[in-house]
């Protein structure tokens, strides 16, 4: 399974354990390098910039050949702590960076200056032509079967727009949750892919039992999109709680976001007050189950460990 990824990464196989927001954590990275894949977290699964370095120093002395680690930056204004991640990544070091939803040009320039790698998260060419431009090592083609914030083009129609048009590697992220997908993924022309929700029903996953068994019992049916965690659509379980409180912005939101200098303050209060509800969902039983997760849960039939996933994936 080699390919521009591998080599890139210098890893067995050309996957990537894609950064979820809650879920990811320290123990599934490791265990996805001694398993020969890249692990990627996400920076605002630390609170502090203390625990975003320890976190490092644990995963460096944890590395063994055929894996890499990385961390996932939101690069947009909203995120007041991305300056200062981005930071503690390059004075601390990593194997890559993924940036999401802004800009990548500073995270771009300044992790080149300390040999860290950035593939950036696209969902189109025209943003995937940017990135290049701005000299990103891959483009992460973000196809609409994708968990949480998915893009809006088909895996096959996006990895080949990508491919003919890009000279940089194209790695895709969404609809993966067994080998045959990887195998159609690389077929269409990816050098690698990106894997998230079927870590969610792991066992090293830092979620309660109740989120990973409902990846478990619902399907690729039962996701919805919802515009009540971020403002963005986002993909969720269709819980009993989500039918509820419904999947669309309420009429206030709507009105406020049509007006250009709200907009932004709109959506960084709609953000704060669905990341807080996800992560009580996420941590704790709650009848306020709002647990994001994409339709590759199709292929989740069990809680197992994060090796025993891969296994399943590369085999």
């Amino acid at each position: 399974m080699e390919t521009k990824l591998t080599t890139l990464l210098h890893i067995k196989y050309p996957i990537i354990q894609a950064p979820m927001f809650l879920v990811s954590n320290t123990a599934m990275v490791i265990e996805a390098m001694k398993s020969g894949i890249a692990g990627c977290i996400p920076a605002l699964n630390y609170r502090t910039l203390e625990e975003l370095k320890s976190a490092i120093h644990e995963l460096k002395a944890a590395k063994v050949a055929g894996g890499a680690f990385g961390f996932n930056l939101i690069v947009n204004k909203s995120n007041i702590k991305y300056k200062e991640q981005l930071r503690v990544l390059c004075e601390e070091g990593c194997d890559f960076i993924i940036t999401s939803l802004g800009s990548p040009e500073e995270t771009i320039n300044q992790a080149h200056n300390v040999g860290i790698k950035v593939f950036c998260d696209v969902t189109d060419l025209h943003f995937a032509q940017k990135v290049e431009a701005l000299k990103a090592d891959a483009a992460i083609a973000v196809n609409n079967e994708a968990g949480g914030h998915r893009g809006n083009i088909s895996p096959e129609k996006l990895i080949k727009e990508l491919k003919t048009h890009l000279s940089i590697p194209v790695i895709s992220a969404g609809g993966v949750g067994c080998k045959a997908d990887i195998e159609k993924m690389l077929g269409y022309g990816a050098d690698g892919v990106s894997v998230g929700s079927p870590f969610i029903a792991s066992v090293e996953a830092g979620v309660t039992q109740e989120y990973k068994q409902a990846c478990v019992d619902y399907g690729a049916d039962d996701i919805v999109m919802t515009e009540r965690i971020s403002g963005t659509p986002c993909t969720v379980i269709n819980t009993p709680y989500v039918q509820k409180i419904g999947t669309k912005s309420t009429w206030i939101e709507s009105v406020l976001n049509k007006n250009k200098s709200l907009k932004k303050w709109v959506k960084m209060i709609r953000f704060s007050i669905g990341m807080k509800a996800t992560e009580k969902a996420a941590k704790k039983a709650t009848y306020k189950t709002v647990w994001v997760a994409g339709p590759s849960i199709a292929h989740t039939n069990s809680i197992l460990p994060v090796k025993a996933i891969i296994e399943k994936l590369v085999n």
